[in-house]
């Protein structure tokens, strides 16, 4: 194919980011654009030239599929994934969906099942999978002895989607959010074998600061045990919107410590040296271009967050959750 046809499901933030790729890639036409608010979507049509604009997903599945649409890029809130990647798979196209994919973990193992027996070209949006800063770590941690702590910290304040006010609709932080966090530590360390979390409320007053119907957490930590003597604290916060510290992971090791600051910069420090290392990718670029080359060439491998292994990170997301509500360690089976 001379240029792979993209059609993109909402248009408004995340898309954004997508959006901007689009425009550096010469591979890539958006031909077809959806949006409940049509405002958002005459915008990012008049964006590409694209001229098949349509007021939500049904209406652009009830006129669109293979032999008009090469790809799909979803970007919807967390409530919304209803029907959506079911006609996806359904007409098989493939598809990027931004995170999380759903707050329904019944839907995404079927999705998954159904992804797999269709072969069918999909990637979930963990960004950070192709930061050269992550990179670097993944690449440096197998040099050293294994074990040690990683502080792991997600810490601002509240976005200003409205989904964000109720756990109901958002999954709470660490899903919502700090799942991109999460997702790395799999991607660094592999399956974790037990979680054990935390939360509170209290600090983030409803109708004060924040929408009146207000009732997610205000902060939660989750400690997540790994192989090989790893263990990671992983600290989630939204009550700090005007002091915030630093984000990311902290990684300490027998001889090194390595602080990531989140999408910043690296900074490796051992007995000898410390180096300052700057962030010089667009990590969204890079999904975006993986996922491309993915549908063009027919090879999957691509992409490094498959619906099936982004998945996982979502589990591992609501087991934190489970853990926070019960008071309990979750325990993972070993495959």
């Amino acid at each position: 194919m001379e240029k792979v046809r993209i059609g993109l499901i909402g248009c408004g933030g995340r898309q954004g980011a997508h959006m901007n790729s689009f425009e550096q890639m010469d591979d890539v036409a958006v031909v077809a654009v959806c949006d409940p608010v049509a405002e958002r979507a005459e915008k990012a049509a008049a964006k590409f030239g694209a001229k098949r604009i349509y007021k939500d997903a049904a209406d652009l599945f009830a006129h669109e599929d293979k032999t008009t649409l090469d790809a799909l890029v979803i970007a919807i809130e967390p409530t919304a994934h209803i029907g959506v990647e079911e006609a996806a798979v359904e007409k098989g196209i493939p598809f990027i969906v931004e995170k999380p994919m759903t707050l329904d973990l019944n839907q995404a193992e079927k999705l998954a099942k159904a992804i797999e027996e269709k072969n069918l070209i999909t990637c979930v949006g963990f960004q950070d999978r192709y930061l050269d800063l992550i990179e670097i770590i993944k690449d440096e941690l197998p040099k050293h002895k294994a074990g040690g702590l990683v502080y792991g910290a997600w810490i601002g304040g509240i976005p200003g989607v409205w989904w964000w006010q109720k756990k109901f609709t958002c999954g709470g932080q660490l899903v919502e959010q700090n799942i991109h966090l999460l997702d790395g530590l799999r991607y660094l360390y592999g399956e974790p074998l037990s979680v054990y979390a935390t939360c509170s409320r209290g600090i983030v007053e409803p109708g004060v600061d924040a929408k009146p119907e207000y009732d997610t957490d205000d902060h939660s930590t989750a400690v997540i045990r790994f192989k090989n003597n790893v263990t990671a604290t992983l600290v989630s916060a939204c009550y700090s919107k005007d002091i915030r510290p630093n984000c990311g992971y902290v990684i300490t090791m027998p001889d090194m410590v390595m602080d990531y600051r989140l999408r910043n910069n690296l900074i490796i420090k051992t007995a000898h040296e410390t180096r300052d290392i700057d962030r010089q990718v667009d990590q969204t670029l890079l999904l975006d271009q993986a996922f491309v080359n993915a549908v063009k060439t027919g090879d999957p491998s691509y992409v490094r967050s498959p619906y099936g292994d982004a998945l996982k990170s979502l589990k591992v997301a609501f087991a934190c959750n489970e853990s926070m509500e019960t008071g309990k360690v979750i325990y993972f089976e070993e495959k």
